[in-house]
């Protein structure tokens, strides 16, 4: 049986792009060249079908190393918590005020950028503590 490699992650949303530019932001990630032919991924996207412009959009690491993230549009809006969720890795190594520190300033450059604080969990002497967070279409995330 072959291993797997790579793996990609993909969020259902409303407007892929606007999703997808917003955790280039927060990842540091950037958005691939247009398919061969194209100059630019507006000029992919009106030779679509109507019906699918606007319909997907993805981000890569530019390092190779993280997984890409693919952003589909479906016709149903977001009603219950995710059963998945991203961890923004923040305050890897850090403990106590250090790490809650570095916790805030990194929320406060997201919601800079449109996502919601929803609240700080603070240690508890079996976790670390981590801030939930929000994306630009309610899909919870934390800053871990």
């Amino acid at each position: 049986m072959a291993s797997i490699k790579q793996i990609q992650v993909t969020f259902d949303c409303a407007n892929p792009e606007r999703v997808a530019r917003f955790w280039c932001e927060v990842l540091g990630y950037v958005v691939p060249p247009p398919p061969e032919g194209f100059a630019t991924w507006d000029d992919f996207d009106r030779a679509l079908p109507p019906e699918r412009q606007g319909s997907a959009f993805a981000c890569i690491d530019p390092s190779g190393v993280g997984p890409r993230l693919y952003f589909q549009r479906v016709p149903e809006g977001k009603v219950v918590k995710n059963r998945l969720h991203l961890d923004v890795r923040v305050g890897t190594g850090l403990v106590g005020k250090d790490r809650v520190a570095a916790l805030e300033a990194e929320c406060a450059r997201l919601v800079a950028l449109g996502a919601v604080r929803v609240r700080l969990l603070l240690a508890d002497g079996n976790n670390e503590s981590c801030l939930l967070m929000q994306d630009i279409e309610g899909n919870e995330f934390c800053l871990d």
